[in-house]
């Protein structure tokens, strides 16, 4: 999913989110030639009725008209804030950022693709009623209420951004119709301050609700042991009809706003591991892939989206392969950066240990995990 107008979802020159790594990951997907490999298409804005899936109307119109005058936006509704500055435009362009993500939701459940990806979508923190986050509108909560609108049963979101996927949590956490997992860094240590193991959801929800905290410093093998100790287990038990996966990049070593040490190599294998779960679990591969989260904007988000383009078009890029120097000329004249020279970090292929060899007691990862199965899994009838 692509327009090239989302690349004005642009709160200003400093601002982290900068839009640029949405154009050099287009370039880059251009670049290696997997535009050819699938169809590029761009959906419409969605509409109000849209919109309130879920955000409330009130907010919805504060939005417009931040929109259209930027200095009468009103903080209550987490808008002109230092995190969520207004900007003339901002209303039209969330609103087609998240009809990239319904749009890939409704292709996938119609049927028309078996894999959608949306890398300028992910906005997981936006609430019903606010913006928080960087995020204005929740694309990937629309893109499941869209599913569910549509008659989907159980829709499983899987969210590895380093940041817990609050608001999309906040959505569902009373709808056991939808399996939400976040692995992200411990609250204590990061925004938003929220995913500890005890939010499990609420009524008959309970159990539909689950997060990983991650201790800061977390590396390659402890993130991938905590992806494989949960996450596997929970969508073999739910089975969804589709799953939706939140791929923000800044769990990385280099990216400048968290305390995770995950390499693009980790980031690709856990790419690869939601690709190979759709098709065991998500009737036969429904698989819509978000972007998200990552500030390191040319060393790393252009690259671990553009791995994730190419996986869902099953045509996967050698991560030792030589990055095209076209490509790195367009960074170059775009931010004045010198480009990564391959498409991984030298840590291909990546490994770690499977939660069944063993549990450490003085691991502090481990106590992660296992505060999320004890937390979870009872209620959901599986073993802690």
């Amino acid at each position: 999913m692509w327009d090239d107008a989302v690349t004005k979802y642009d709160f200003g020159p400093g601002h982290p989110m900068d839009p640029v790594r949405l154009a050099l990951t287009m370039g880059l997907i251009r670049a290696y030639g997997v535009d050819a490999a699938l169809d590029v298409v761009a959906a419409k804005p969605v509409g109000d009725s849209t919109l309130r899936l879920v955000h409330r109307a009130d907010y919805v119109e504060a939005v417009r008209a931040a929109s259209a005058d930027p200095d009468s936006a009103d903080p209550a509704y987490g808008l002109g804030t230092p995190d969520d500055p207004a900007f003339a435009g901002m209303h039209e362009v969330s609103a087609l950022i998240a009809g990239q993500s319904v749009g890939a939701a409704e292709a996938v459940w119609r049927g028309d693709a078996s894999h959608a990806v949306n890398f300028s979508g992910g906005l997981h923190h936006a609430m019903p009623g606010s913006a928080s986050g960087f995020c204005v509108y929740n694309d990937a909560a629309l893109a499941v209420a869209r599913l569910l609108e549509l008659g989907a049963e159980r829709v499983a979101y899987v969210d590895v951004d380093v940041h817990h996927g609050d608001g999309v949590q906040a959505v569902f956490h009373a709808d056991p119709r939808v399996l939400t997992v976040s692995l992200h860094e411990h609250p204590r240590t990061l925004f938003p301050g929220t995913g500890w193991p005890d939010e499990t959801g609420d009524g008959t929800a309970e159990g539909s609700a689950v997060n990983v905290a991650l201790p800061a410093g977390t590396g390659d093998e402890g993130w991938l042991r905590a992806f494989h100790a949960v996450v596997p287990e929970l969508l073999a038990d739910f089975r969804p009809q589709v799953l939706v996966t939140q791929h923000g990049a800044d769990t990385h070593f280099e990216d400048p706003l968290a305390h995770l040490a995950v390499s693009l190599d980790a980031q690709r294998a856990v790419q690869v591991a939601c690709h190979r779960l759709a098709h065991e679990y998500a009737d036969g591969g429904r698989w819509v892939a978000l972007g998200g989260g990552g500030y390191a904007v040319v060393d790393v988000v252009p690259r671990s989206w553009t791995h994730l383009a190419a996986i869902a078009a099953h045509a996967e890029i050698d991560p030792e392969s030589l990055i095209p120097d076209a490509w790195r000329s367009e960074v170059y004249a775009r931010t004045r950066q010198s480009a990564p020279r391959r498409m991984t970090d030298g840590r291909w292929p990546v490994t770690w240990r499977a939660w069944d060899e063993g549990y450490d007691p003085a691991d502090r990862l481990d106590q992660a995990v296992l505060a999320t199965r004890r937390a979870v899994f009872p209620s959901r009838g599986l073993l802690p």
